[in-house]
């Protein structure tokens, strides 16, 4: 057995050492390799150059034209917006100064309002004030008038306390020179 062994491994060192290796290494086969090789190359650039590239090419322009109509119309949205803010900002200047003038007319009305009240309490007032007046003089010749019968009556009652009888109109002649002054 163990020849056995021995005539198996010389056979095959004898086969490895005849084959020349690798197909690819083998320069009796180095002609069709590379003729097939120029053919696969050939085959693969007109695949490509045909069919891929063409339609890798429309997707790039598709894409590149989607890009520019999107810049585009972002542009355009953009220059609407500006538009927009201008108008808004317009609008809001308008509103402000029509605020302003509602509260400029509000004021002047309530202004006049005021006014006219004011003017209306002052006739008021001086209409009470010339009645009181009036009142108060009337009061004080009323007093005026007190006064001088009280001064008369008790200027007789003095008179007639002392012993004396007095004359009514020398004690009225007499009370009314004390009151002038």
């Amino acid at each position: 057995m163990a020849s056995s062994t021995t005539e198996a491994t010389s056979h095959a060192a004898d086969a490895a050492a005849s084959a020349p290796g690798m197909p690819q290494l083998d320069f009796s086969n180095w002609g069709n390799q590379i003729v097939w090789l120029l053919i696969t190359l050939i085959v693969i650039y007109f695949v490509l150059s045909r069919i891929a590239l063409p339609r890798i090419a429309a997707v790039l322009a598709e894409r590149q034209g989607t890009i520019t109509n999107d810049i585009a119309a972002a542009e355009e949205l953009k220059a609407k917006a500006i538009e927009a803010e201008e108008a808004y900002n317009k609008a809001l200047a308008d509103a402000r100064a029509e605020a302003q003038r509602i509260v400029a007319e509000a004021k002047a009305e309530i202004q006049a309002d005021l006014d006219a009240a004011t003017a209306k309490a002052d006739a008021e007032i001086s209409a009470k004030a010339a009645e009181s007046e009036k009142a108060i003089a009337e009061i004080r010749a009323g007093a005026l008038e007190s006064v001088k019968e009280v001064a008369n009556a008790t200027a007789v009652e003095v008179v007639a306390a002392l012993g004396g009888a007095a004359d009514e109109a020398d004690v009225t002649a007499a009370v009314d020179a004390r009151m002038k002054g």
